[in-house]
């Protein structure tokens, strides 16, 4: 499986790709956010590595935007690289589409592990469940990550949604741990509970009558969430 990393540092990049390569990887390099954008034009990825942190131009300025760019046209997973330890920036990163994040410093070990974790995920299928599921007025049909409620233009979720919404329709009426969901939804080796909590919010924001009345996924405070509890 072909990698594309995307990071200024080109010592770093290196190391990157010799880690990925003697674990059965295809690594190419791009190490702006210009460059960035033309290696994955020109290059069929099955995984990207992106650095937060790149000199890019007006309008391309640096991951952030690369990773809004990117999901404009393809659901190609990716995995953010950042230094920072800040809450906002993992959050902004997840709500513009990425998959995942590995805080640098980190090992060899812990990244490849990450990169098989998010493959396996993206490979596995989308969601576990062909046809829609109907709740009252809501129509979401997990085969083309289409939720449609009252009749009104569809909403289309990322990957991730989907998936939480899979799980959580399909135990409709019960309150799932947080372990549970985020198994479900990143596998044993990735997600936390802070990163489900943000998905759990840009769900709600997406198919609720109103963000501020999340009248469709509810929370039992240190337990988990629920469909139509």
């Amino acid at each position: 499986m072909r990698v594309l990393i995307i990071d200024d540092d080109r010592t770093l990049s290196d190391l990157l790709a010799f880690t990925l390569r003697r674990a059965g990887f295809d690594p190419c390099l791009a190490f702006d956010a210009p460059g960035a954008i033309a290696a994955f034009e020109e290059t069929e990825v099955d995984l990207i590595l992106l650095d937060v942190n790149m000199p890019g131009k007006p309008g391309l300025r640096d991951g952030f935007d690369v990773c809004r760019k990117i999901r404009e046209r393809s659901d190609v997973p990716i995995i953010l690289l950042t230094v920072r330890d800040d809450e906002d920036d993992v959050v902004k990163g997840l709500e513009i589409g990425a998959d995942d994040y590995i805080l640098k410093p980190f090992s060899p070990r812990q990244l490849v592990a990450r990169v098989k974790s998010v493959l396996r995920r993206a490979v596995s299928g989308e969601v576990s469940r062909e046809a829609p599921y109907i709740y009252q007025d809501v129509i979401f049909k997990p085969a083309m990550r289409e939720f449609v409620r009252d009749g009104q233009a569809p909403v289309f979720l990322t990957r991730l949604e989907s998936r939480l919404l899979d799980v959580l329709m399909l135990n409709q009426g019960q309150i799932l741990t947080a372990e549970t969901l985020i198994n479900h939804v990143w596998g044993p080796e990735g997600g936390n509970t802070e990163m489900l909590r943000q998905l759990v919010h840009r769900l709600r924001e997406k198919i609720s009558i109103s963000p501020d009345q999340p009248d469709l996924i509810q929370n039992l405070p240190g337990v988990g969430y629920g469909f139509a509890v």
